[in-house]
């Protein structure tokens, strides 16, 4: 029993040298290497790539020629380059996810693209097929690095197509990173670089690219107006070839559809068909732009109109002839009765003087007691009482106990602070009296209508309670501020109110009428909103009518202000249009759409 582990420890270091020697053997190339630190081949330019970045987005295919893909193909290719800006923003986060399953829609988005590529060149269907690749490899990745690589290779598929058809690149933008290995470029919607070769790291590592626009590319190829582009079936589009015959869906005959139509939107309608469809068109002309600006404004006093009654003077309401708010006077009309210690004792000094001027004068010393009658009465007069009064006075030569106050102003009391027998203290508002003969109306506006309004330009206003009349007014004042939690603005308009119809506090519509001059005008019926755009349909002659992006203003009626786009005398299509733009959809590759 003890032999065998002596015989074991005897042969162990034998053992030990032969293996030595065989993994000597085996991996010479690779610890001759590693000891010499001289590259492998192979080592070399991977070691020489990673530490030397390419200023150059680099690719590994050939590009692709200029196309216009089949629709098929580019609803397909839409929906992978929108399954990659998930998966780019994902990367961009250094997160795996979610992208398994969005690996499996791109790649499933772009082998229905390859499908619907048998006819094209067969580099576009094989370059389709290997983004669906590189899609599957990205949606099985299990880290990071790996996943990186295999997006590197789908930005390639999917940049070579966008650069191929240039309505494939419209509303993306295309960047590159220098620091990456492979295809270095990727696409995305945001402006602001979002690096998926980096990651949170370096996100805003590299550069915009540039790829060629949708107008420079229609305008590298030509058209031929009349030269047929392919033959379609007016009731089934999806059916295009190249030579005349039937549908082999309905029986009916394929109609042409030019380069031309193909190219730039146009569509022939000829003058049964626009029969048929009630195709109408107008010109595009001149006329005064005028629209109104509606407001709820709300009726209160003119405060130029408003009085109030106070006394300069201590007293105690002894007789109020004005006994109650809302009733109507005149000027001069006596409102009560005051009596005031006062104003009784400054009579009775008025009464001295005046005695003593009597008796001065007599010895012939009447110019000193003349000052005396002189300040004597001032001293009343800018107390307000009444002249008459003071008259009254010095022919009684006896003090009135009683001073009547007369209203200020024509009007109605809207304010009454005293009864008989109430104390009043100088200042004391004791009434309102406020002339209804001219109102004001306040109309709140949105901030962005005030800059249309001016000082002096009319206004209609109508009430819900009188339905049948409206009323007159003129802009007088535009405030200066807004209303912080509103946004809005006021203006104020004056109006005449000689049968007090209005009332303070109503609520009235008001509508300011507001004139732009003679402009340049389309139809509304003319104008189609294609997403952000606006576009309409152009008669450029021999039953040709053609899609026309525009820019519009001002809204005014059943009109719009052309700001860019058409000119006087172009005839634009007003019914139907939407049948028109359906069939350019269709058969074009024009920018509107």
């Amino acid at each position: 029993m003890n032999a065998q582990p002596k015989l074991w420890r005897s042969l162990l270091p034998s053992v030990l040298l032969v293996a030595a020697i065989g993994l000597g053997v085996g991996f010479r190339g690779k610890l001759a290497a590693w000891f010499t630190l001289k590259p492998t081949p192979g080592a070399a330019s991977a070691t020489s790539a990673s530490a030397s970045p390419a200023k150059k987005a680099r690719s590994y295919a050939e590009p692709l020629p200029k196309q216009e893909l089949p629709e098929p193909a580019l609803i397909s290719l839409r929906t992978a380059f929108e399954v990659y800006e998930e998966l780019r923003a994902t990367l961009a986060k250094d997160s795996l996810e979610g992208v398994p399953p969005r690996g499996k829609r791109a790649s499933d988005a772009l082998r229905a693209a390859a499908s619907a590529l048998e006819a094209s060149p067969a580099p576009t269907k094989a370059r389709a097929l290997a983004g669906a690749d590189a899609a599957d490899q990205l949606g099985s990745a299990k880290d990071l690095e790996a996943a990186r690589d295999a997006f590197s290779k789908l930005s390639e598929a999917l940049v070579s197509f966008a650069a191929a058809d240039s309505r494939l690149a419209e509303g993306r933008h295309v960047f590159e990173c220098p620091m990456t290995r492979g295809f270095n470029k990727w696409v995305q919607v945001k402006p602001g670089l979002e690096n998926p070769y980096m990651g949170p790291s370096m996100l805003v590592c590299g550069s915009e690219s540039r790829w060629e626009s949708p107008k420079q590319s229609a305008a590298s190829e030509p058209v031929t107006p009349g030269k047929v582009a392919f033959y379609t079936c007016p009731m089934h589009p999806s059916i295009k070839q190249h030579d005349p015959g039937k549908c082999p869906i309905c029986g009916m005959d394929l109609t042409p559809v030019t380069e031309e139509e193909v190219k730039t939107g146009v569509v022939v309608v000829d003058g049964a068909r626009r029969q048929l469809i009630g195709v109408k068109t107008a010109l595009v002309e001149k006329r005064t732009l005028e629209r109104k600006v509606r407001a709820v404004g709300k009726i209160s006093y003119d405060e130029s109109r408003l009085h109030d009654v106070t006394l300069k003077f201590k007293g105690w309401i002894e007789k109020l002839a004005a006994a109650s708010v809302g009733k109507r006077v005149r000027r001069g009309e006596t409102l009560f009765s005051v009596y005031s210690p006062e104003v009784f004792a400054a009579q009775n000094e008025l009464l001295l003087a005046l005695n003593a001027r009597r008796g001065l004068g007599d010895a012939g010393l009447g110019g000193r007691s003349d000052t005396l009658v002189q300040a004597a009465r001032l001293k009343l007069e800018l107390w307000d009482v009444p002249k008459g009064l003071l008259d009254r006075v010095e022919q009684k030569n006896a003090p009135v106990k009683y001073v009547s106050i007369a209203s200020p102003a024509s009007g109605f009391i809207v304010e009454k602070n005293v009864v008989e027998g109430s104390a009043v203290e100088p200042g004391m508002r004791l009434f309102r009296i406020a002339n209804l003969d001219k109102v004001w109306i306040e109309a709140e506006l949105y901030e962005a209508e005030i800059p249309l309004v001016a000082v002096g330009q009319s206004a209609d206003i109508s009430l819900s309670y009188l339905p049948e009349k409206r009323f007159t007014g003129k802009v007088s004042f535009v405030y200066p501020y807004l209303d912080a939690a509103t946004r809005t603005g006021r203006v104020r308009i004056e109006l005449d109110n000689k049968q007090i119809e209005l009332k303070p506090d109503m609520y009235a519509n008001v509508e300011l009428p507001l004139s732009r001059g003679e402009k340049l005008v389309v139809p509304e019926s003319a104008v189609i909103y294609s997403g952000p755009r606006r576009v309409v349909f152009v008669d450029i002659g021999d039953d040709r009518l053609k899609p026309r992006e525009i820019k519009i203003g001002l809204k005014s009626g059943d009109y719009y202000e052309v700001l860019e786009g058409l000119s006087e005398g172009d005839r634009v299509v007003t019914s139907s249009n939407f049948l028109i733009a359906a069939d350019s959809r269709l058969k074009s590759a024009a920018g509107q759409w």
